[in-house]
């Protein structure tokens, strides 16, 4: 392991009366849960998920002392299973890294080489942690549009939450590729980034939520990305053109979907969830060659924030409370 003995990571720890802290410790290599795959991070990410586990959430997390980060670029330091050389760069996202696996917010990783793929030409770690599980979900669920047969030509296309992580990288995706995108966001003061990230309009979300509660709407949609779910899904289903393609990613709005079958029976409305965790291995691979290449943001580095470990509380606050535009990058290997 390169004689490395000791590194720094967050901690997230549980007290006896049951509160949580976040504290930056010294920890040692020996204390890595298992794996062939030991990696020296460069650069991980914030989202959501992170946030709840940093905060104790036990719907991510239950087993603590912990370090969360489920995003992680780096160099490999050694591979028992022989799939990496030493050196080389690679990016890990879903499974269960940062979850009950020990994951980015930290100088080391280890874990299953099966978790890890060899960082793609035209990115750079950065970049890739700047798109990390927010821009894969949002290549998945363009991709998932794509083989679904949602053309530009059919009509519009939705993207809800559309300031957020995943919402602010679709937007860039489907407007580079041809789509006319509607983004639609509970943040009027944004509307300039948005439009400035290739949003054709922008909608606030109590628009695209109206007349939810009947039976079908006006078909509006070709498609939509939706990162909300609740009774913004429900509205995006309804109002979504015949043959056209939804998919469900998100549930800040609600995990709950009060819907009847019309959009399905009466449009052909199809709805497609999307899973960044257990994705199959070449499914990843293919939604990464492509972020590498048409589909990178021309101005990824303008939806990004970074910020060392240190400085990494305000962003789970902010996160939390949904007042977060865009993405933000931990630099481990200057924490």
């Amino acid at each position: 392991m390169e004689n490395v003995t000791n590194f720094k990571a967050l901690v997230v720890e549980k007290t006896v009366d049951k509160q949580f802290t976040r504290e930056i410790r010294e920890r040692a290599a020996t204390d890595l849960p298992p794996g062939d795959l030991v990696v020296r991070v460069h650069y991980s990410s914030l989202n959501y998920k992170d946030a709840l586990s940093a905060t104790g959430h036990p719907g991510v997390t239950r087993q603590f002392p912990h370090t969360p980060g489920i995003d992680v670029a780096g160099e490999v330091l050694s591979c028992q299973s022989g799939a990496f050389a030493p050196g080389e760069k690679v990016i890990i996202t879903g499974y269960d890294l940062g979850m009950e696996t020990d994951g980015g917010w930290g100088q080391l990783v280890r874990i299953p080489s099966e978790w890890a793929l060899r960082l793609p030409e035209g990115l750079s770690l950065r970049e890739s942690m700047a798109l990390g599980t927010a821009g894969f979900t949002a290549g998945l669920s363009v991709l998932k549009l794509v083989h679904a047969g949602v053309r530009p030509e059919n009509g519009d296309i939705l993207v809800t939450g559309a300031t957020g992580g995943v919402g602010s990288i679709a937007v860039s995706i489907l407007a580079a590729v041809g789509y006319r995108v509607v983004a639609s966001t509970g943040k009027a003061a944004d509307a300039e980034y948005l439009t400035g990230l290739g949003a054709a309009e922008v909608i606030n979300r109590e628009t695209v939520a109206a007349g939810a509660d009947k039976a079908v709407l006006p078909e509006r949609w070709g498609g939509a990305v939706d990162v909300v779910g609740g009774t913004t899904l429900v509205a995006a289903l309804k109002s979504t053109k015949y043959g056209g393609t939804v998919t469900c990613c998100g549930l800040v709005g609600s995990p709950e979907l009060a819907l009847n079958v019309y959009p399905f029976i009466l449009r052909g409305v199809s709805l497609i969830g999307i899973d960044s965790v257990q994705c199959p291995r070449e499914i990843r691979a293919e939604v990464w060659k492509r972020l590498a290449a048409e589909w990178k943001p021309a101005r990824l580095n303008e939806v990004v924030t970074e910020v060392t470990l240190e400085g990494i509380e305000p962003m789970i606050q902010a996160i939390l409370k949904g007042s977060l535009t865009g993405r933000v990058v931990v630099n481990i290997r200057e924490s």
